[in-house]
């Protein structure tokens, strides 16, 4: 049988830890684009930052507004070229040395993020953010002895560094020791119980050693971001994977009221329905606005497909898993059910690939 579809935890190293410096402090930023732009950035009026600058072309403060300006509205090329100008002004700024090589990193020139970085660690070496940036990059480079080695020595600096801890958390994860990495994840969060990224780590891994605290940290992360699919979506598939099909449908009737267009929820709690509490009925509406909302989902046209055959609806069972292979032509399961109907004397006729 077709399991539910769990998606992906992290699209990537980059992607989850280029999402990890919003809710940071200060010291432990992330490198991304999203933790150089000031809240209010979206407020300001290009036409007055230009206008400072045209009265004091010699203050580089005024470039790095304008760069947080460029940066918030996705034009990192701009951004960078603005920091750069304040840099050659002021060169021995350790925010706007950061800023730069999170602008690099964003533009993905790992290499002069990297030099970026090196550089405001040697200007500024009591300073742990540079540190930790760098061992951010070594740990997307998958270099896991130097990123440990920069994350200690940030942490001997600075003890109480929660992005640090995060870090440390991934590289265990990464490194496949789960003890230490669930160690490390619950330090970040004692040092910063705003951490929503290291809450939903904590409830993924938890969930997969079937702890019971893994509903509890997926619940303060839902606390910290209400309407986070990610933090409802994870708890979902925790409550199915252990038996708690209410409160997984209950998950997944959220995702619906803040995301009516996402399919995956619509499909997840149709497998519910289907597999672990039998109302097929049900069933068969969720699995069909799945399809709706996403017409090559193979799987949801296969999972109908059984649907169909417990209702003995065997043309349409067979019309569904038809279809499933004609979107994926190495459905194993969607090709047996077929075989399954051809051996009950139902007519298979062969459909073109569907969308």
């Amino acid at each position: 049988m077709m399991g539910y579809r769990t998606g992906v935890f992290a699209a990537g190293i980059i992607g989850l830890l280029g999402a990890c410096g919003t809710e940071q402090g200060p010291k432990g930023g992330t490198v991304t684009v999203e933790s150089i732009a000031p809240p209010d950035s979206g407020a300001l009026a290009l036409a007055a930052i230009e206008e400072k600058i045209v009265k004091e072309p010699g203050n580089a403060a005024h470039y790095a507004e304008r760069a947080a300006y460029y940066a918030a509205q996705d034009s990192a090329r701009k951004a960078l070229l603005d920091m750069e100008r304040a840099l050659a002004l002021d060169s021995t700024n350790i925010d706007y040395r950061l800023r730069a090589g999170d602008l690099q990193y964003a533009l993905l020139d790992v290499e002069k993020a990297r030099g970026s970085f090196d550089l405001a660690m040697r200007i500024a070496p009591t300073d742990t953010r540079p540190r930790l940036k760098l061992a951010e990059i070594e740990l997307v480079m998958r270099e896991y002895k130097k990123s440990i080695a920069l994350v200690n020595e940030a942490l001997r600096m600075e003890p109480t560094a929660a992005h640090g801890y995060f870090l440390k958390g991934w590289i265990h994860m990464e490194t496949g020791d789960t003890n230490k990495a669930i160690s490390s994840f619950r330090t970040a969060v004692e040092q910063d119980p705003q951490d929503y990224n290291a809450y939903v780590i904590l409830g993924k891994l938890s969930s997969a050693r079937h702890d019971v605290l893994a509903l509890e940290y997926y619940n303060t992360a839902m606390e910290l971001r209400p309407n986070s699919v990610e933090a409802i979506y994870n708890k979902a598939v925790s409550c199915q994977d252990h038996g708690l099909d209410s409160m997984a449908l209950a998950c997944y009737d959220r995702i619906k009221e803040i995301d009516p267009k996402n399919a995956l929820a619509w499909y997840n709690s149709g497998w519910v329905r289907l597999e672990h509490l039998g109302e097929l009925e049900e069933a068969e509406k969720d699995l069909s606005k799945a399809i709706e909302l996403e017409p090559n989902y193979a799987d949801a046209w296969y999972n109908r497909g059984v649907v169909m055959e417990r209702l003995a609806k065997l043309d349409s069972a067979a019309a569904n898993y038809q279809v499933a292979l004609s979107i994926q032509p190495a459905h194993d399961l969607a090709a047996r059910g077929l075989d399954r109907l051809a051996k009950q004397g139902v007519r298979i006729k062969m459909r073109e690939k569907k969308g």
